[in-house]
């Protein structure tokens, strides 16, 4: 990621079955939605969280640890909304 993290948040992934193709469309979704740079990191990788591409080759699973970094004006916020997101079971939405 280019220039200063503003914010930076850690959660665990709540989905039951990870990060497949549903719940990381709607983790794109609401990053894309966001209007800032934000990357997601996790087993040493770190990727463009806009790429549900992306995220679906981090192999994520329930309960995996992540990490996610978010640049730019109210960068806190974003990064509240995201970790929330993260922390939920997208499959159950």
């Amino acid at each position: 990621m280019k220039g200063t993290i503003m914010a930076q948040r850690t959660t665990t992934i709540a989905s039951a079955v990870g990060l497949h193709a549903r719940p990381a469309a709607l983790f794109s979704k609401a990053v894309a939605d966001s209007e800032h740079t934000v990357s997601l990191t996790t087993k040493g990788k770190t990727i463009d969280a806009q790429s549900i591409l992306s995220i679906i080759t981090l192999s994520i699973a329930h309960g995996d640890e992540v990490t996610i970094d978010v640049e730019g004006s109210d960068a806190d916020r974003v990064a509240d909304k995201l970790q929330a997101i993260l922390a939920s079971d997208l499959d159950a939405i």
